[in-house]
């Protein structure tokens, strides 16, 4: 699989990366992730992104990661207690989060912590910032990002503080390719592209934890109305993510499931390199013909 240089972090990660929520949230089976992982490490996947409010994930990728670890580049993210007794937020909160994150993954150190969806007014403050920073400081992770969309994304691009973007971008999603991913690729900072296959919503029946994001997606595509997404689902899904990867400025791409075989058809894909220059504008152009001001990213 392809390796791209991640922004300034001059990490070398696959084009493609695998989310973990749903394993955490959908009550994948240790030995699945066994599997799914052996299956990803197959594919050239070498990026996994966690977070401590994702069920049990952090726990599951642990131990299934084992003593593979350097396989692997591990990210993982900060800002909700999730348990702990610090409230949402607070500088005193992120030091325990990371600490606990690493006894759950195993590990005396991850390659990147990510704010996970703080308000705007967190960031502008910036006292969560610098706590993040002094964990880094610490040796508890080698860089710092933000993960989130719309107007704060934009702020922490600009503050110069973070290594890497973590960011909404899709064929349903495209508010950021021209705002906060344009800026950060001036900046030099590492680009993760979450849903970016806009959580497939075209091929899936509704009725998931993932319904909000279903029932705007839905939406969204359905007014867009592409002609590829009348094609096989594997066809469609490969011209989305391809779609994705093909945005200036985008590194890697994280793609969750809890199907190992899905793994080599996502590769597969992304073998095929970016789309055509006329089919990537055939869908920008769409976007902006039919987007609506509010069409932007959900935290």
């Amino acid at each position: 699989m392809e390796r791209r240089i991640f922004g300034k972090t001059a990490m070398a990660v696959s084009a493609l990366g695998l989310g973990s929520s749903e394993i955490g949230y959908e009550d994948v089976k240790p030995g699945a992730i066994d599997r799914m992982l052996a299956s990803a490490v197959d594919a050239g996947l070498n990026l996994i992104d966690t977070a401590p409010c994702y069920g049990n994930a952090e726990e599951l990728i642990g131990a299934a990661i084992g003593d593979r670890r350097d396989k692997y580049f591990i990210l993982t993210k900060c800002g909700h207690s999730s348990g702990l007794s610090h409230r949402d937020w607070s500088p005193a909160l992120i030091e325990p989060s990371i600490e606990r994150s690493l006894k759950r993954l195993r590990t005396d150190r991850v390659d990147l912590v990510q704010l996970h969806g703080p308000t705007d007014e967190v960031l502008r403050r910036g006292e969560v910032t610098a706590a993040l920073k002094r964990a880094r400081d610490r040796g508890l992770t080698r860089f710092i990002g933000y993960s989130g969309d719309g107007e704060g994304a934009m702020i922490a691009v600009k503050s110069g503080d973070f290594d890497t973007l973590q960011i909404s971008v899709s064929i349903a999603d495209q508010e950021a390719i021209d705002g906060a991913i344009a800026e950060a690729a001036k900046r030099g900072m590492g680009v993760i592209a979450k849903r970016p296959i806009a959580n497939a919503v075209w091929v899936k029946p509704a009725g998931s934890w993932l319904d909000s994001y279903f029932r705007a997606y839905r939406d969204r595509l359905k007014r867009l109305d592409y002609d590829f997404l009348k094609a096989s689902a594997r066809e469609s899904v490969a011209m989305a993510i391809r779609f994705t990867l093909s945005v200036p400025g985008v590194h890697t791409a994280i793609v969750g499931t809890t199907q190992p075989g899905r793994w080599q058809h996502n590769a597969d894909a992304i073998a095929a390199g970016p789309l055509p220059k006329t089919d990537y504008e055939m869908i920008r152009e769409r976007w902006r013909i039919v987007s609506k001001p509010n069409w932007v990213g959900q935290r």
